[in-house]
């Protein structure tokens, strides 16, 4: 087996968990709808999500689109706000990121949107340990496109069997298998350590 030189992580439930009812609950002042209504509209919504994550509408779109369909009179500064403070740092992860930083590469692979990158994303602590960012609304495709995992490659000028991905979702952990790399199904951090150890990382 090639040595392996690089690890690439999802941030959602992987470095970051998420939680979109957090938006719901603020925004819910700002709406003529029942919350449960609002709820469902939001989160039905993934039309409008998935164009704005794959950058096919710009962030004022996705503000006056989202508006629109919630019956929202939410100011724009308050929308990024809500809309972007639903995540919350997975301690086990970032200590695993900064002890695997001074021996391999590090690159981050995830579907998001410029808000949730900009003002979720970016500010967290362990961000500027990544050398690499390969983020869906900059490739207009959207992960398990193999578009997303061969941009994360080219980035990191490595061959697939040379890094570890690891993500939270099956389907985006088997396209990684697909194009040949290393990829683990995060569900615990133990189990993950586990996982890495089969590999032969030991930390």
């Amino acid at each position: 087996m090639e040595s392996i030189q690089a690890f690439i992580f999802d941030f959602g439930r992987v470095v970051s968990d998420f939680d979109i009812h957090l938006f719901l609950r603020r925004a819910a002042a700002y709406s003529s709808l029942p919350p449960e209504t609002l709820a469902s509209v939001v989160l039905s919504a993934t039309d409008v999500a998935n164009r704005y994550e794959t950058g096919l509408i710009t962030s004022d779109e996705f503000y006056e689109e989202t508006c629109r369909r919630a019956s929202l009179r939410m100011p724009k500064e308050e929308f990024i706000r809500a809309y972007t403070d639903i995540f919350t740092p997975i301690p086990t992860t970032f200590d695993l990121l900064r002890r695997l930083k001074p021996h391999y590469r590090l690159a981050l692979l995830s579907n998001t949107n410029q808000w949730h990158f900009e003002y979720g994303i970016r500010p967290v602590a362990v961000f500027p340990l990544f050398d690499t960012v390969t983020l869906s609304y900059e490739v207009g495709a959207m992960k398990p496109d193999p578009r997303m995992y061969r941009d994360a490659l080219m980035k990191l000028a490595l061959p697939p069997e040379a890094c570890i991905y690891i993500d939270d979702i099956s389907e985006n952990v088997e396209a990684g298998r697909a194009l040949g790399l290393h990829a683990l199904l995060y569900t615990s951090h133990e189990t993950l350590l586990s996982d890495l150890r089969t590999l032969g990382i030991e930390l």
